[in-house]
């Protein structure tokens, strides 16, 4: 198991586009992949409850990864959020 926090810097967050590619690359992984914002944890493979998360900017993120692939699953997702900076 791989557990890391992100602070989300894009001025959307993770909202429609940012959150659809985001559920896109996390499925590609045989590996369970949960976020959790405040008290609320979700399935990073679910676009609904990525949405519901609510992690607008400023927000700060826990992404755990666990199982096949944790480790390449993390550092593909971390990279892309990356690329939602402005």
């Amino acid at each position: 198991m791989r557990t890391e926090e992100y602070t989300i810097k894009n001025k959307t967050g993770l909202h429609a586009r940012p959150a659809s590619m985001f559920v896109r690359c996390a499925s590609k992984f045989n590996c369970n992949i949960r976020l959790r914002k405040d008290n609320n944890e979700i399935d990073a493979k679910s676009m609904i409850s990525l949405l519901t998360l609510g992690a607008g900017m400023g927000s700060t993120i826990t992404i755990t990864t666990d199982g096949e692939n944790e480790n390449s699953a993390m550092d593909e997702l971390l990279k892309l959020l990356d690329t939602f900076d402005d």
